[in-house]
């Protein structure tokens, strides 16, 4: 059977952008390789493991999970139950951070990712900036081995750290960002979603805002004189966790908006001049 045979099948199946992936995946091409080698015989084993992802994706897994990797801001990241699948609002979160970091900050500097999951946050800052030390903290183990495994493909070198929050946090930092679970329990999400990914990463307390509030309790005890915390939120959440960090001396609150013109990001800033 050929690869367009293949994805003639598949499309009937699933939508064809994602039979494409699949198979891609399967063979080592992206989307344009696949499309240069349409005739090209697929062997037995391959077929089989292309029907059998077919029947993940056709059962509500989602294809980041069945492929195994996904990616975040132009590098690839392993991705597993383990762990939540980054979304385009964290890369929005990453830039605006870079962007920051590189207008009011000198080098060194020492940063550090709270709830890392994947890693890809962290990594992702280790890789784009130069001269930094990066920690990356979270409390599942499971998860910290996924971000240990993304930091040896990416070849970034960090400190992985197995903690709630600051719980087993020494050192003070320049940079802290975080992308925390900030759901409500009562919340309604997406199947999909509820169904595959860790509800320990997902779920915030009754307000979604537990997180923010264990960022803030220790805070203080973690941080240079000038830094910058760099904050996820809901998109309905952006006056209680301005109200989280208000109370904070000589610092400057920012929020931004993601690209659908939602509140998705608070900065705070101290001894900065915006």
């Amino acid at each position: 059977m050929t690869i367009e045979e293949l994805i003639q099948e598949g499309k009937k199946e699933i939508h064809k952008d994602l039979a494409m992936m699949l198979l891609g995946n399967i063979l080592n091409y992206n989307s344009l390789e696949l499309l240069l080698h349409l005739n090209d015989f697929v062997n037995d084993n391959q077929i089989k493991e292309f029907h059998d992802k077919i029947n993940l994706v056709k059962n509500n897994k989602p294809i980041q999970y069945v492929i195994g990797n996904v990616n975040f801001y132009g590098l690839t990241y392993k991705v597993n139950k383990n762990v939540l699948i980054p979304r385009f609002e964290t890369e929005e979160l990453v830039e605006n951070t870079i962007n920051l970091i590189n207008k009011y900050f000198s080098k060194p500097l020492d940063i550090i990712d709270l709830g890392t999951g994947s890693g890809c946050i962290g990594i992702t800052l280790k890789k784009k900036l130069d001269n930094v030390s990066v920690s990356l903290v979270d409390i599942s183990n499971d998860a910290l081995l996924v971000a240990r495994d993304n930091a040896i493909y990416n070849n970034a070198s960090v400190n992985l750290i197995l903690s709630d929050m600051w719980d087993h946090v020494d050192g003070k930092f320049d940079v802290i960002i975080s992308n925390p679970p900030y759901i409500k329990i009562n919340e309604e999400i997406d199947d999909i979603v509820y169904n595959n990914e860790p509800h320990l990463a997902l779920y915030g307390g009754i307000d979604g805002l537990d997180l923010y509030k264990k960022i803030r309790k220790d805070l203080e005890s973690h941080v240079k004189d000038k830094f910058l915390l760099a904050l996820e939120i809901g998109y309905d959440q952006k006056n209680d966790v301005i109200g989280i960090f208000n109370d904070m001396d000589n610092v400057k609150i920012i929020s931004k908006k993601d690209l659908s013109g939602r509140d998705r990001m608070i900065f705070v800033l101290r001894n900065i001049d915006i």
